[in-house]
């Protein structure tokens, strides 16, 4: 993570949606997390602000 970045699975642990790195994976891996209204597979995707991170219909605006 660098000051201008962050890791999609890390933004999910910092936000509290998941608990853990491994929830946050099987999160993101079984399609449920949506970047800018796309599904998005990729753990590792980085995250830049104002990117919109949609889960259970609830979204969250990416503020570094």
């Amino acid at each position: 993570m660098t000051d201008q970045t962050i890791k999609l699975d890390q933004f999910l642990k910092l936000k509290g949606i998941a608990s853990t790195g491994g929830q946050a994976k099987l999160m993101i891996q079984s399609g449920e997390v949506k970047v800018n209204g796309s599904p998005e597979t990729r753990r590792g995707r980085q995250l830049v602000k104002g990117d919109r991170v949609t889960v259970a219909d609830k979204t969250f605006i990416v503020e570094l």
